[in-house]
């Protein structure tokens, strides 16, 4: 018996069964808009469907030139776009797969002077304001709707998801907050509410019965001015009568201030959401958000919190998420952490989509291809150092039939990794530590820990692979050896006591991290561990008292200590930190009361505290602790030994560039030498 029958349980839509109960939900992944992009997109959703899911949703596809994301894009308006799209479906449909496209018009949220929402307005996310829509306009913008679900029929898709939720135009129409129209329109939530109905009744008559339409019904805005409950469940009444086969989940607008996606949240930590709304449609309904497990999925489904379950970045992470769990092997899968760092920081910059975890994903046709191939001439090889690159490193060589060795000069698997373990809502990183400790297991690595290898231990292979990570860097001024002063490692490693007053030297990731971490009680667990705790964090209202679910108090549970997180230069803490989680960081410091000082020169610490220049003027925190967080140094000792003695070495992540803990570069190296050795 499957350890997850309910996920695996067929879905009987009527006219189409689906195999289980997994949807690889909607990401835009930079493909859909690059050259020969839709052959490897079709490579991409073909090893997911390979790997047994049960639905797969595509990235968003525009009905018209004004609902792109960007100016670069191509929506789906003519017949001149299908084969490109029929490349993806052919390749999905070989291997008996289903795939729906989405639908998605950006409304104010393009990136465009062209963009054009419900009324005048400007989304605080996009710099460019958006023009309202035309009473002509509102009705040819539904004709394209439904020409586009044509076009998608035409190019074999299975279905579509009309994209309704995160504050795009379909939302925009629906909140007064966005549409303030006076013509039919606007005004009465039936009228506004119009809209989505009539793309949905309309691409229903259009398509004919026996085609999937997924309607992604924004059930909590999480923006002031949302919709309230009485009028999502109304919505959703509706939206079934207009014709659709499943109402999917969206949680929050993109503008909204409280995080959704980010590893912070609480594993399921929406799921409640679409449990209030089960029962009120006999259509199926779909859960999201922060689902990254078969464990955790089973559970949803088992709470009655929904029909199916959406996961998108878990299958960048691991294509065979599906066949794992069905094989009884959990722990073989590649966790997504959450992290966003490859998948929508790319996204948001213009680059293609990946995953830190897996550099595969979205590069299928190009590392590895078609998998991970057997050497051609298996070698002996050594890796130094088990962080993230090491272990990558040394999993791959071995799955490619080398003979690998790995030192380490710890106790334990996991380099810096093991750090990000103790911050507050990065605990998913020991998912990492776990994958690729039973990947070593698996392909047969031999592991010595509590080693640290020298040039004449790795004289022997024919190559070594050089993963020893960073240090943390010294900084030099009077009193950087007095004993209130401690690096990161000192406090995210040693885990050495800290006073209740600190002040953080650096104000990059690492020091944002120290910052969290100190700032929060360590006689309470982690606020990602608790939806309870999380959803009063950041302010939302589980009772759905107001439109939105905005609670009017949010309640952040209180820093036990006096924070000082301090940098050199002028301008916002955190501005270089990830494009979509650095908000989350900066917030959440706030919300803890942590004192963020600029411009500020190191002079000295002695027992009355750290003696600072702030912008000119002298100051002296009295403080117990000073935290060093001022960037790292590589560790590589060997490498100019065994290259003099005529061994092969590659180095790789820290240990060849300190430049801040990278493991998104670090894991993406070690695949790369790994794979071609």
């Amino acid at each position: 018996m499957s350890q997850y029958p309910k996920l695996f349980q067929p879905l009987d839509l009527g006219f189409t069964t689906l195999k289980n109960r997994v949807l690889m939900g909607s990401m835009h992944t930079m493909l859909e808009d690059i050259p020969e992009g839709h052959e490897r997109l079709a490579a991409f959703y073909a090893e997911r469907a390979r790997g047994q899911v049960g639905l797969i949703v595509t990235g968003g596809v525009a009905p018209n030139k004004a609902g792109l994301a960007l100016p670069i894009g191509h929506p789906l308006n003519n017949e001149d776009e299908v084969w490109k799209h029929k490349v993806v479906t052919d390749a999905v449909h070989a291997e008996d797969g289903k795939i729906c496209m989405q639908i998605l018009h950006t409304g104010r949220y393009g990136y465009s002077e062209h963009n054009v929402s419900a009324s005048d307005t400007k989304a605080p996310i996009s710099p460019f304001p958006a023009r309202g829509l035309t009473g002509e306009e509102v009705e040819q913008t539904i004709k394209d709707y439904v020409n586009c679900a044509e076009l998608a029929q035409k190019a074999n898709y299975d279905g579509v998801e009309i994209m309704g939720s995160e504050g795009y135009l379909i939302n925009q129409f629906i909140v007064t907050k966005i549409n303030r129209r006076e013509d039919e329109w606007g005004g009465s939530y039936e009228n506004r509410i119009k809209f989505p109905l009539e793309i949905v009744r309309r691409t229903r008559e259009a398509v004919g019965p026996n085609f999937i339409i997924i309607y992604r019904l924004s059930m909590l805005d999480l923006v002031e001015g949302g919709s309230t409950w009485e009028e999502v469940v109304h919505l959703a009444k509706e939206i079934e009568k207009a014709g659709a086969t499943i109402i999917n989940t969206g949680i929050g607008w993109h503008e909204a201030r409280v995080p959704t996606i980010g590893t912070i949240v609480p594993r399921g930590g929406f799921a409640w959401v679409t449990k209030r709304m089960m029962g009120e449609v006999s259509i199926p309904l779909i859960a999201t958000n922060r689902i990254n497990t078969p464990e955790v999925a089973e559970q949803v489904l088992a709470d009655g919190c929904s029909d199916m379950i959406s996961m998108a970045r878990p299958f960048l992470a691991d294509a065979n998420f599906v066949t794992k769990a069905m094989a009884g092997k959990p722990a073989e899968i590649n966790t997504c952490i959450a992290c966003n760092q490859a998948c929508l920081d790319h996204t948001f910059t213009l680059q293609v989509s990946s995953c830190i975890v897996n550099p595969r994903a979205c590069h299928e046709t190009m590392i590895g291809n078609p998998s991970i191939a057997p050497a051609a001439a298996p070698k002996k090889v050594a890796v130094v150092g088990a962080g993230p690159a090491g272990m990558a490193a040394a999993s791959v060589a071995a799955e490619r039939g080398h003979t690998v060795t790995l030192y380490e000069a710890s106790d334990k698997l996991g380099g810096q990794f093991n750090m990000a373990t103790v911050i507050p809502g990065k605990e998913e990183y020991q998912q990492t530590i776990r994958y690729y400790g039973v990947m070593l297991e698996k392909h047969g690595v031999t592991v010595h820990l509590n080693t640290k290898a020298t040039a004449d231990d790795l004289t022997g292979f024919d190559e070594v692979i050089i993963a020893t990570g960073v240090t943390p860097r010294r900084l030099d001024f009077p009193g950087i050896d007095h004993e209130k002063v401690l690096d990161y490692a000192d406090v995210l490693a040693a885990k050495k006591k800290v006073g209740k007053s600190v002040a953080i030297i650096g104000a990059g990731g690492i020091g944002f991290d120290v910052a969290e971490y100190l700032s929060h009680d360590f006689d309470h667990p982690s606020v990602s561990l608790s939806v309870d705790d999380y959803m009063k964090e950041w302010g939302v209202d589980q009772a759905y008292a107001r439109g939105g679910a905005l609670a009017t108090n949010p309640q952040p549970l209180p820093s036990p200590r006096e924070v000082y997180l301090l940098k050199r230069s002028k301008g916002k803490h955190g501005k270089d930190l990830g494009k979509t989680t650095g908000w989350i960081h900066r917030s959440s410091l706030a919300m803890k009361k942590v004192n963020m000082l600029a411009q500020c020169t190191y002079d000295k610490v002695d027992d009355a505290g750290l003696h600072i220049t702030v912008a000119g003027e002298p100051r002296v925190l009295n403080v117990e602790n000073v935290v060093v967080c001022a960037g790292q140094v590589p560790l590589n000792a060997l490498s100019e030994k065994l290259t003099a003695a005529g061994v092969k070495v590659h180095v790789v992540g820290g240990a060849l560039n300190a430049k801040e803990l990278d493991a998104k570069r670090a894991i993406k190296e070690a695949w790369e030498v790994a794979i071609v050795m």
